[in-house]
């Protein structure tokens, strides 16, 4: 059942999986599907960690190829100590690529100075939300600064090897009582491989669950490995449905780690079986 399933889905993403055959450098107009689009219930976009191996140009390009417009944007392309003429060049690009910057990070903060800089990196480029990771001595300074600057903070989860946040619950214990301004980046294939029952926590953690980091994993153990979506163990028709039950208002970035040297293919196939699973289940 498990696998007729998959295979339904997997030929609705066919077509953008096939975007993927031509190298992101090509000046052939990006995958479009209409249909596709007008089915999509959530936002979709991309985490930019994704583009950890690639210059800027070359991550604006490929997210044309396959038409996303949303972007966590990593500090490669834009370090926190950019001066203002960088930021404004570099939004620029994203403005004329029709990309939205929504979000910036994840942003590693282990002092005071790294949290002023990383609200201060915020505003200057524009957005209400951090991902980010402060240490459990620092959240009450962070939690401050959500209050001074009415910025949002997402703390991201990162698995089993986490020595603060292996999961999403030891976020929310953290932040429950804290500022509406402090909430959560699930990151679901780490989640995943930490244990995490990933509907039950969408249903529990709603009312801070502000960002997604969308990928799939072969295993739920400390020892999965990246996957494109559908390839894995999560079952995204679950998760979809999960989050049109808590009515999920943030994006559903995608964030792509199997092979970072080459990921069009499987962003495009992860895009595709993602975008199939959300009009199977609307």
């Amino acid at each position: 059942m498990e696998q007729s399933r998959r295979s339904f889905i997997q030929k609705a993403a066919l077509g953008l999986a096939g975007a993927a055959a031509i190298p992101f450098i090509s000046k052939s107009a990006p995958f479009n599907s209409a249909a596709a689009d007008d089915a999509k219930p959530l936002p979709i976009g991309m985490a930019g960690y994704t583009f950890a191996r690639f210059d800027l140009e070359k991550s604006i390009a490929m997210m044309k190829r396959v038409a996303v417009q949303n972007l966590s944007l990593k500090d490669f392309h834009l370090p926190i100590n950019s001066n203002d003429g960088k930021i404004k060049s570099v939004m620029a690009q994203f403005a004329t690529a029709n990309i939205k910057v929504y979000a910036v990070g994840v942003i590693y903060m282990k002092t005071k100075q790294a949290v002023d800089d990383a609200f201060a990196y915020a505003k200057k480029v524009g957005v209400d939300l951090i991902v980010g990771v402060p240490g459990y001595d620092l959240l009450d300074y962070t939690e401050q600064k959500c209050k001074e600057t009415d910025i949002r903070i997402a703390i991201h989860n990162h698995g089993p090897e986490d020595q603060l946040y292996p999961g999403p619950q030891q976020v929310y214990d953290r932040i429950k009582t804290r500022d509406q301004r402090m909430g959560l980046c699930l990151d679901i294939g780490h989640a995943k491989r930490a244990g995490t029952d990933l509907q039950k926590a969408i249903k529990e953690y709603k009312d801070r669950l502000f960002d997604l980091h969308i990928k799939d994993v072969t295993a739920a153990a400390q020892d999965g490995k990246a996957a494109e979506i559908g390839r894995g163990v999560i079952d995204f028709k679950a998760l979809v449905k999960a989050l049109e039950r808590v009515d999920y208002k943030g994006v559903c970035s995608i964030e792509f780690e199997k092979d970072m040297s080459d990921p069009l293919p499987g962003i495009a196939e992860s895009l595709g079986y993602f975008k199939g699973v959300m009009s199977s289940v609307t």
